[in-house]
């Protein structure tokens, strides 16, 4: 009985041994592995085409990127119960509307789902939200998911101000988490990239 007793303790032992080992060796995977797995989790697609736009209207990519990460997830055929379309997520009216803005013809409902020109179009609302703005990323940021109206409406109330340290002003729920996880995944991206 003892000699039983001994045996399943040795036995025991290498198993702790060996799933401390394994940790261990899974812990040096991810030190040394660490951006690629956080770029898995944090991928980076349409790179040359945001790099574009951004340019092309003053936009920070990592911004754009960090914008499509949150309304998305990258899913260029992303729908939203509210109607809202394409990688960023834009609303049939505001695509009108942007479209005369830079003088393009009238875009179909379909195109919004087009990537290249879901970016071109979130690019250039984000610069035009910034110029509104005075480049105030959190204004921006809760007028492109809160509406336009209600940022200028709360900003006459006096019920929100503007700036990071500000967040906590906004009052929609769901806009001020928004502007936190975009803030978050800009950061992500910002040093990943």
């Amino acid at each position: 009985m003892i000699i039983l007793a001994a045996a399943f303790r040795k036995r025991l032992n290498r198993g702790r041994i060996k799933r401390r080992v394994f940790f261990l060796l899974l812990v040096l995977l991810i030190l040394f592995n660490s951006g690629n797995i956080a770029r898995f989790f944090y991928p980076f697609p349409y790179r040359d085409t945001i790099f574009f736009y951004a340019n092309k209207y003053h936009v920070d990519p990592f911004l754009l990127v960090a914008i499509m990460k949150t309304e998305s997830n990258f899913n260029s055929r992303a729908v939203s119960d509210r109607g809202a379309r394409g990688l960023m997520q834009i609303m049939p009216e505001t695509g009108q509307w942007i479209a005369r803005q830079i003088g393009e013809p009238a875009i179909s409902m379909e195109k919004l789902l087009d990537p290249e020109t879901s970016i071109k179009l979130g690019a250039w609302y984000i610069a035009d939200l910034g110029k509104e703005f005075n480049g105030d990323i959190v204004l921006v940021l809760a007028a492109y998911n809160g509406g336009l109206g209600n940022v200028k409406d709360w900003l006459d109330r006096k019920n929100l101000s503007g700036g990071e340290e500000k967040i906590d002003e906004i009052p929609f729920p769901e806009t001020r988490l928004y502007v936190r996880k975009v803030l978050l995944h800009q950061h992500i991206y910002h040093y990943l990239y």
